[in-house]
């Protein structure tokens, strides 16, 4: 039997649903590397390519050969006052080059799993451009980047989400990901107590509108709860699952949506 503790990277550990997720792992008994650009085992800034690297190397650095697993918190909020482009470098291009550069470490890990981080903004907001999905999906970042300065940062957001959970659901099955024994799925939150979500309250643009979306549980959700399902997704009950999207939202979408899943052949 391996008795190595398993080791777990958290990315955008330093707060709200990551740093929930840390606290979670470690009283599982788990070793946790976090990111985050303070208040972490790792800073770095995964808006830039310098950054990812560093992150990255680190990660290697204090892990050696292999990790268990991989959680992709770190995020920037769509508000009002943020440049596009951060929201596409750091939610979509940062987030999978870490998952692309720690896949090798996860491929020599024990039973190892990758979780990233999409929203329910990707089926419960309006008007995605599906310009920036594809520029994101087609890797190109410079052009990401300028297409979302001019949309701005509240339609980039959900598309850097949609972008992201399009690509675990493309890897996921493939040679790299399921092949190599990782299993790689997506939590979808929805309205969840943070200093993310009251800093979209307190947005002047867009704060009227969050406390009145439907959650048909009749609360928002704690940051503990998602940690709870992260703790399921890495450990040995949730390996058949392969590039599932795990809602984690009160009900929202399936308020929204009753009939968009599943989609018949």
């Amino acid at each position: 039997m391996n008795s190595r503790q398993r080791t777990v990277v958290v990315s955008g550990s330093a707060s709200g649903m990551g740093a929930a997720t840390v606290a979670r792992l470690r009283s599982d008994g788990q070793q946790v590397l976090g990111i985050d650009r303070h208040d972490a085992e790792i800073v770095a800034d995964l808006s830039t390519a310098s950054g990812r690297s560093v992150a990255i190397d680190e990660v290697r650095r204090l892990a050696g050969d292999s990790i268990e697993g991989l959680v992709t918190w770190a995020g920037v909020a769509g508000l009002s006052d943020v440049a596009g482009s951060l929201l596409a470098s750091v939610n979509y291009f940062g987030t999978v080059e870490l998952l692309q550069g720690l896949r090798p470490l996860l491929a020599e890990g024990d039973a190892p799993s990758a979780i990233a981080i999409s929203s329910n903004s990707t089926t419960c907001q309006p008007g995605i451009p599906m310009s920036l999905v594809d520029m994101c999906l087609d890797g190109d970042e410079e052009g990401a980047r300028h297409a979302a300065d001019e949309l701005g940062a509240l339609v980039t957001y959900p598309a850097t989400k949609l972008s992201l959970a399009r690509w675990v659901r493309r890897n996921a099955p493939g040679a790299l990901w399921a092949g190599a024994g990782i299993t790689l799925n997506v939590i979808v939150p929805g309205a969840i107590e943070t200093p993310m979500l009251q800093a979209t309250r307190d947005d002047p643009t867009i704060g009227k509108f969050v406390d009145a979306f439907p959650i048909p549980v009749g609360r928002t959700g704690s940051p503990r709860e998602l940690s709870d399902v992260v703790s399921f997704l890495l450990g040995p009950s949730a390996r058949f699952c392969c590039g599932s999207l795990f809602f984690i939202d009160g009900g929202t979408d399936a308020l929204i949506h009753p009939d968009d899943m599943p989609v018949p052949m």
